[in-house]
């Protein structure tokens, strides 16, 4: 069977920008299902847990049942003995692993969830960030509110108008043609003009 190299495209990584409207900035790894448990070890030990949890824990009842059997079975006490050490106990040892493997697994299958929860909460902040940057402020005018160089208080740092260390104050004078002796903030980098 031929797959033609037409329908195998390859996907752009991870954090690459392809400049379309619904290319999306990434915060962890995107996986393409081909092989999902290959070199993801947390995924894999979910599986095993659950199958191994899944095997156990009837093979446990069966043991058990197998062993109340074999002791109701005979008339001798020293096999009944046998019959409840060999069914009985092996099969609650049994039953009460396998439940534990399964446990293991369902808290696996939580910590991927939550891995996954963070993972979409990341891409969701990501996608934040970049909108709020890219849409700043306009007045009424169409004017770059953000892009304004001023300074706070008198003092002798220039911002931007939407820089955080000062978008909480109201003491802000926007900076003249003569603002060659201030000190540009180091967060926002605002670009003085003239």
């Amino acid at each position: 069977m031929t797959v033609s190299s037409s329908t195998t495209g390859a996907a752009p990584a991870s954090g690459a920008r392809t400049g379309t409207l619904g290319a999306l900035p990434r915060a962890g790894q995107s996986r393409s299902g081909v092989a999902p448990l290959k070199n993801d070890n947390a995924a894999l030990l979910q599986v095993v847990l659950f199958w191994v949890g899944a095997i156990l824990l009837p093979l446990g009842l069966v043991v058990i049942v197998l062993g109340w059997y074999g002791a109701a079975n005979t008339p001798y006490q020293y096999d009944q003995l046998s019959y409840l050490v060999s069914g009985g106990l092996l099969g609650l040892g049994l039953t009460f692993c396998g439940g534990f493997l399964y446990f293991g697994a369902w808290l696996a299958r939580i910590a991927a969830d939550g891995r996954e929860s963070s993972r979409r909460l990341a891409d969701t902040l990501l996608l934040l960030a970049e909108v709020s940057s890219s849409s700043s402020a306009t007045d009424v005018h169409g004017a770059d509110l953000g892009a304004v160089p001023v300074t706070a208080g008198g003092g002798s740092v220039v911002h931007r108008r939407d820089c955080s260390l000062i978008s909480h104050r109201d003491d802000l004078a926007p900076v003249g043609d003569g603002g060659a002796h201030l000190t540009v903030c180091r967060l926002c980098r605002p670009t003085l003009r003239g």
